[in-house]
């Protein structure tokens, strides 16, 4: 039997490899999360006139409300006219009051992406030129603080109340049909579904804090949760609501009319609830596939229902896991959890590993597009996490189909053993109740008579043996219930197959439940695919801007910005020349310090150079004039040859410490 299964294996493997090989080379673009991939006006350009409008781009669609786009001046103070609207496409736009003065802007924008998660950040421009701002431009973040923690934690919850529900009633149904009337499986299935209820109300009143302002005082705000229910998590989240109340039904009937019912009826019950049930459980997963990472980007007509399948093969594995578990633990001595049980788990279990690595493959296809997302981004470091702990899990689960097998061998052997106490309990149960028999009559013959003579005693000895034999049959009846459960119990612990496949179904669980937290955080990480392609459009918009940084000869400007950190104490900021009107000839030359938070920068020293490669020209230096603080000028600066020149700035911040920075533009 293990000479046939390892070949088999080993082709399985193969075709994983091989397939997830053909996915990862010939992955297409795709989306979740949204990111920012452009703006107008750019970050940290400094423009000659006030704009109308600020527009930015992102990745994917956005929803928007009046707060989403929000542009403030370097007091603090909002410019932007009114609620954004969609220019076309991905991007989006928002009117500013008209004659803004000049200094440094803010943006800042919060939007939720299609796959239902917020995304926030914030930039920096200047008008005429750079100023001090009140406004602070470190990046935001969406869905954090408490808010964002209690959100996991329902998100959490939700996960494992579905694993819980949908698996436990599975390995009832599928593999140990007599588990239906224990009490200790009937607790954990309810269970799974209270907290999954439980969960989806928390999420629903949380929903609106979490993409909005992120104040926990916000989770009553009924307009917010109007708001919500009019999304596309909103519909889910209540969708699941009604799901759950027709998993309350299912589970009613299963762990009630179902375990009292035989033969015929209890098939067609059997296959009745089946049916039932899987509607509910794909109902339930899809309510997270439609709304989330599944829902958007590459071939969602596909992901979604790989989603489902994805779900629905984890909750089998998991929940079922979790269930075996509990009935190996807590099953009574009366109805232990068979062997025949543990090997049909073991069998489904095994199916539910595979559909769920080749629908994990695709997915991680979807969401990461190359083998460099692995490990560059956090997303693909989380997945290989994620990965490296399944492989554990399925390390431990072959241990307990060892385990299972073994304690299929022993199967017959524990039979017997139990056989034999409990026909020795019957056999001694007429001794013991004899020996302890009530004495009543006896012990009232050998005392005196007072005066009632022996007749009396005798019928009032007959009149009471009655009541207290039934008591003490009672008693005895407890006796020997706790012996024998007692005695069970001890044989079934001392089987090595049953403890060993108990303790290795429990580090599967403790595993499972690690699993489960990375895959939590995992759904509400960028997808690296996303990450990659926003660090792509952002690199090619700052190219862009090298080389076109301006190269808007024809109007006449010309601005270069550049970071420098001359390795000093306090020797880090942005270096910006502009020159006008950037042609062959006299130009005139600005050129601007700021510190990294757009404030104006007084350093002691700035030189230009200014040098054409190709005809072995310069470098031809300028020494610009300090005119206030963070301001140099220069006049007539001579641009020999059209070209493009390479401009150095050197930048002193103390007697010891600069630095040259230097960027190459089209000029004439």
């Amino acid at each position: 039997m293990t000479q046939t299964i390892a070949p088999r294996v080993r082709m399985l493997v193969l075709l994983f490899l091989a397939v997830t090989g053909a996915l990862l080379a010939g992955a297409a673009p795709a989306s979740a999360h949204a990111a920012l991939t452009g703006s107008d006006p750019a970050q940290g350009v400094v423009v000659d006139k006030a704009p109308t409008q600020i527009s930015l781009t992102f990745s994917e669609t956005v929803s928007l409300n009046d707060d989403s786009l929000s542009v403030l001046d370097p007091k603090g103070t909002r410019v932007d006219t009114g609620k954004p609207s969609e220019v076309s496409g991905t991007t989006y736009a928002v009117q500013l009051h008209s004659g803004l003065p000049d200094g440094t802007y803010t943006v800042t924008y919060q939007v939720v992406s299609a796959d239902s998660h917020p995304v926030a950040g914030a930039y920096t421009f200047s008008i005429g030129s750079p100023s001090e701002t009140s406004v602070s431009v470190s990046d935001r973040t969406a869905g954090g603080g408490v808010v964002g923690l209690l959100y996991d934690v329902g998100r959490y919850l939700s996960y494992a109340g579905f694993i819980v529900l949908a698996g436990g009633a599975a390995f009832v149904l599928v593999c140990w049909q007599r588990g239906s009337g224990v009490r200790a499986l009937q607790r954990l299935v309810v269970a799974g579904w209270v907290a999954m209820t439980a969960a989806t109300l928390f999420l629903l009143l949380l929903r609106g804090s979490y993409t909005g302002s992120g104040k926990l005082g916000d989770v009553f705000n009924l307009a917010l949760l109007a708001d919500v229910l009019q999304t596309k998590t909103g519909a889910a989240l209540v969708s699941r609501l009604l799901l759950l109340a027709a998993a309350a039904l299912f589970i009613a009937v299963l762990f009630g009319a179902y375990d009292k019912r035989e033969g015929d009826e209890k098939r067609d019950l059997t296959f009745g609830l089946a049916i039932g049930g899987t509607v509910v459980a794909a109902g339930l997963a899809a309510s997270w596939a439609m709304a989330e990472h599944a829902s958007t980007g590459l071939q969602p007509g596909i992901a979604m229902p790989v989603d489902v399948l994805h779900l629905l093969s984890v909750a089998t594995w998991l929940g079922g896991l979790t269930a075996l578990l509990v009935a190996l633990y807590r099953a009574p001595a009366d109805r232990p959890v068979d062997t025949a049980a543990a090997r049909r788990f073991s069998r489904l279990a095994f199916g539910s590993v595979l559909v769920v690595v080749a629908t994990g493959t695709y997915q991680s296809w979807r969401q990461l597009g190359s083998w460099s997302a692995f490990t560059d981004t956090r997303y693909g470091q989380l997945l290989l996490v994620k990965i490296g702990l399944v492989a554990l899990l399925v390390g431990i689960a072959w241990i307990s189909r060892r385990w299972t097998a073994r304690l299929a061998d022993t199967a017959p052997e524990e039979a017997v053993a139990t056989s034999a106490p409990e026909a020795a309990v019957a056999t001694s149960a007429p001794e013991k109740e004899h020996v302890t028999a009530p004495a009543g009559t006896a012990d009232a013959a050998e005392q005196p008579s007072g005066g009632t003579g022996p007749d009396a005693k005798g019928s009032a000895g007959a009149a009471s043996a009655p009541a207290a034999d039934t008591e003490r049959a009672a008693q005895l009846a407890r006796q020997r219930a706790a012996v024998d459960a007692t005695r069970q119990k001890r044989l079934r612990d001392s089987d090595t197959g049953r403890s060993g496949l108990r303790r290795s179904v429990l580090a599967e669980a403790g595993v499972a439940v690690v699993v489960l937290a990375v895959t939590t955080v995992l759904t509400s990480t960028e997808p690296g695919r996303t990450e990659q392609e926003a660090a792509a459009a952002n690199r090619s918009s700052s190219s862009s801007s090298a080389s076109s940084d301006s190269a808007d000869s024809a109007s006449g400007a010309l601005t270069l910005d550049m970071s420098f950190d001359t390795g000093g104490t306090d020797g880090k900021g942005v270096v910006s020349v502009d020159l006008d009107p950037a042609r062959t000839g006299p130009n005139e030359m600005h050129v601007y310090v700021t510190r990294p938070n757009g404030r104006a920068f007084d350093v002691p020293e700035v030189k230009v150079a200014f040098t054409l490669e190709a005809k072995k020209i310069g470098p031809l230096p300028v020494a610009p004039d300090h005119i206030t603080t963070g301001h140099w000028s220069a006049n007539g600066v001579q641009i020999p040859v059209a070209g493009e020149w390479e401009v150095a700035v050197t930048v002193r911040t103390s007697d010891i410490d600069q630095v040259t920075v230097s960027k190459n533009a089209q000029i004439g």
